[in-house]
């Protein structure tokens, strides 16, 4: 059994799908753990069979109780900064997440991509990549499968993580091939104290990293000398400005044959054309995924072929219909202010008429005024809704404040003329309307298709 293992009384606080998962490994080494949730009814509890466990304990954390364990493994979904967690701590509690657990007991590559914005189109890329390139690989972690479940498949010869700052800030000693952080923005500003914070929770990732690889057109990505592994860690920088002081960038874009082409490792990969993604910030997704590919094996080959078929994921800039020369754009992941200007700079050059984007739900604590410039730049009529609709309403005239996503598509059908694109990019999360931000786009999708009936 591995040393983290033999802890005399392990905790797991925190019951959700990372949880469970964890709850399920340690069962599988013979570990009763002790189990924890600030919820009093969490779903999938009855997964686990009560006399399989050391008890378990629903409802306010007992802090207490949390300070008599020598390990505590901790869901991303709750802050270290917990009260409780705090206590236990100070009693000699180590406070480990499944991420770290997993890096402990691991024995085969990885390689891990953050950032706030377009990590999960890049952990999909990456994963599908190395498989075009003959390589096993399987992507896990935030993007749903559980590294601990993953870690339980035997024929996977390399994990492609994507892991959000909640699961770096609990990860110490995770050993990758590469590791990238793609842009950092204004997010989860109800949890970190500020940008900074937040920042230094991203750059985490690039400890005991082979290849760093960041955004050489955003400051906050770069890693600092104390997140590298010495002297033996490469960087890569990549840039879709190669014009603006980043012209040596082995990573960009290139003009050959008179029109722009992807330039990998140095070399022009292929026509920006070929893609079948579209949208500048995927032109970005394609050169982060193409360096943590190469990091892991793949072949340029299988590299340029998989970014001629790769369509997307679900709710990223998903075209739903196109109708009367109207394209119905699903970007209901945007769930942050980063991840809508990024839907904005890549879409507008795509977009020959108007572009009417809906916004609004849950901000996060964030600062909305960041949106006024490029809604004035780059939208015509600004539709609104949830929570924090009326704030995003009053940074743009002529605004349009409604009730519900059906009303959103409604007034946008009105408004839609040819050539114009209707953009759900809400730049906020959606639970204080929807069960999740698939569940926003599907509701978004479903009343689009209704508009034709």
């Amino acid at each position: 059994m591995h040393a983290v293992l033999t802890a005399k009384r392990i905790a797991v606080v925190g019951l959700g799908l990372s949880g469970l998962a964890t709850v399920r490994f340690l069962l599988s080494k013979g570990v009763k753990p002790v189990l924890m949730d600030t919820r009093k009814q969490p779903a999938g509890l009855e997964q686990i069979a009560p006399e399989k466990v050391d008890g378990i304990y629903l409802g306010e954390l007992d802090a207490n109780r949390l300070a008599q364990m020598d390990l505590i493994i901790v869901s991303p979904g709750l802050s270290i900064k917990h009260p409780a967690l705090r206590f236990a701590k100070l009693q000699g509690a180590e406070i480990i997440g499944d991420v770290e657990l997993f890096a402990r007991v691991n024995t085969k590559p990885v390689v891990a991509v953050t950032g706030s914005n377009g990590k999960s189109t890049v952990t999909m890329l990456t994963e599908a990549m190395l498989r075009q390139s003959g390589i096993a690989a399987l992507a896990a972690g935030n993007i749903g499968l559980p590294v601990l479940d993953a870690i339980a498949q035997s024929e996977a010869a390399v994990f492609v993580l994507e892991l959000s700052s909640f699961q770096l800030d609990t990860t110490e000693s995770l050993r990758t091939l590469a590791s990238a952080n793609l842009n950092v923005s204004a997010d989860h500003l109800d949890r970190y104290t500020d940008m900074s914070e937040y920042a230094a929770a991203k750059r985490r990732i690039f400890r005991h990293a082979q290849c760093a690889i960041f955004n050489a057109d955003d400051t906050l990505t770069q890693p600092t000398p104390d997140n590298l592994s010495g002297e033996t860690c490469k960087t890569v920088a990549l840039s879709l400005q190669p014009h603006q002081g980043h012209a040596a960038s082995e990573y960009g874009v290139v003009l050959q044959q008179d029109q722009p082409w992807l330039k990998v490792d140095g070399e022009p990969l292929l026509p920006l054309s070929e893609m079948s993604l579209f949208g500048e910030h995927n032109h970005f997704n394609a050169l982060a995924a193409a360096a943590m590919a190469l990091a892991a094996g793949a072949s340029k080959t299988a590299i340029a072929e998989t970014l001629r078929i790769f369509k997307g994921l679900a709710h990223r800039c998903e075209l739903v219909l196109q109708h009367n020369n109207v394209r119905w754009v699903n970007d209901s992941k945007a769930t942050n202010i980063g991840a809508t200007l990024a839907a904005l700079a890549g879409l507008r050059g795509s977009v020959t008429g108007k572009i009417i984007l809906i916004a609004g739900g849950d901000a996060k604590g964030a600062d909305v005024t960041e949106l006024q410039p490029v809604l004035r730049r780059d939208v015509h009529h600004l539709i609104t809704l949830g929570q924090d609709g009326p704030a995003i309403a009053a940074l743009m005239s002529g605004a349009k404040e409604v009730k519900t996503l059906q009303q959103a598509v409604k007034v946008a059908a009105e408004l839609a003329q040819p050539g114009d694109m209707v953009l759900l990019s809400p730049a906020c999360a959606s639970l204080d309307m929807f069960k999740s931000y698939a569940d926003r786009g599907e509701q978004f999708a479903k009343a689009v298709r209704e508009l034709k009936v």
